[in-house]
């Protein structure tokens, strides 16, 4: 899949490196790991704001739209834009899931799964190191 924002593995690790990001955020940005749950920073986070990709600054979720879900990772009901986050269908690990990734740049982001409040219904489920939050 080609996107508007490409690097290669190198210039990721040195744009993550220069944003202070999370560890993990190289391997979960571009190679779809997953932090553990409660471990990121942004899974007990209330701030007013937006949350951008950590890779390429796209606008992808409202802070007023993130909301607990006890499940350890931050959640929210719904993106920014229908255009922010492209979905595919993820058969890793046994499950089939929706994988969400960063339109502009293909950042893996997290799933999103249809139990999440009304009246999206949605629950994306995000990984805290492909996030940046922005006030």
């Amino acid at each position: 899949m080609s996107y508007p924002v490409q690097k290669t593995d190198p210039e990721w690790q040195t744009l993550l490196a220069s944003k202070k990001a999370e560890p993990s955020a190289f391997l979960v940005t571009r190679y779809a790991a997953t932090e553990r749950p409660y471990s990121g920073r942004y899974a007990n986070f209330w701030k007013p704001g937006h949350y951008a990709c950590i890779c390429c600054g796209a606008r992808l979720f409202e802070a007023d739209t993130k909301f607990d879900a006890g499940c350890g990772w931050p959640s929210f009901s719904q993106a920014s834009s229908p255009e922010a986050i492209e979905e595919r269908r993820d058969t890793t690990h046994g499950m089939i899931r929706t994988e969400t990734v960063c339109a502009s740049c293909g950042a893996h982001l997290g799933h999103v799964f249809d139990d999440g409040p009304q009246p999206t219904g949605l629950r994306y489920c995000m990984n805290s190191a492909a996030l940046e939050h922005k006030p």
